[in-house]
């Protein structure tokens, strides 16, 4: 059984993070554990019209972020992973520098001094210095940036199916498998 931490920050970009867990929740060899950040909550009931329940109800385990004493604040917990979606600004700031204030950052501060895979997908346009800054110390110390830009080679034409190739791309970065989106497998010659 693999064990991934789920973080939701308060940065739009919500239908990503219920869909990464409505993605995870499928795979039965797969433990989610979720943070969701105080500031999410109204994101959430903006971009999707539902309450905290809902993003709870997909997960196996959910944390307080305010609790910083809960198991994915320690090293010795042992996970396979954590995904940060959506990422916003402020979290990314937090985790750069080492400077959380709550569980979210505390777990993600941990999956990089145990060097286990730490995804974030932050979610902001345009990007200032400040931002792409924060991104490089967070990917020199280990993280993985994965900003949502959809593969369009793969044919799909809804967001539901591009969002579903986005979490296929986190789910390699995490070793999960997955037939969640299409492989490149090079140009197609339909000539003789």
């Amino acid at each position: 059984m693999k064990r991934i931490i789920v973080g939701v920050s308060g940065a739009s970009g919500m239908p990503l993070a219920l869909g990464l867990l409505r993605h995870l929740a499928a795979l039965p060899a797969v433990e989610s554990h979720l943070i969701l950040s105080p500031g999410a909550h109204a994101v959430l009931e903006a971009e999707c019209g539902l309450a905290p329940s809902a993003l709870h109800a997909l997960a196996d385990v959910s944390h307080d972020a305010a609790c910083l004493g809960a198991a994915p604040a320690s090293g010795s917990w042992q996970h396979d992973g954590m995904v940060v979606c959506p990422c916003s600004m402020s979290s990314l700031a937090c985790i750069a520098t080492g400077a959380g204030t709550n569980l979210l950052h505390r777990a993600a501060d941990v999956a990089l001094k145990e060097r286990r895979p730490l995804i974030l997908v932050p979610r902001e346009s345009p990007l200032s210095r400040i931002h792409l800054r924060n991104m490089l110390w967070a990917s020199e110390a280990g993280a993985v940036i994965m900003p949502f830009m959809p593969a369009f080679y793969s044919g799909e034409d809804t967001l539901e199916g591009l969002m579903g190739q986005f979490c296929g791309r986190i789910f390699d970065q995490l070793g999960l498998s997955h037939q969640l989106c299409r492989r490149w497998q090079g140009p197609s010659d339909t000539r003789s």
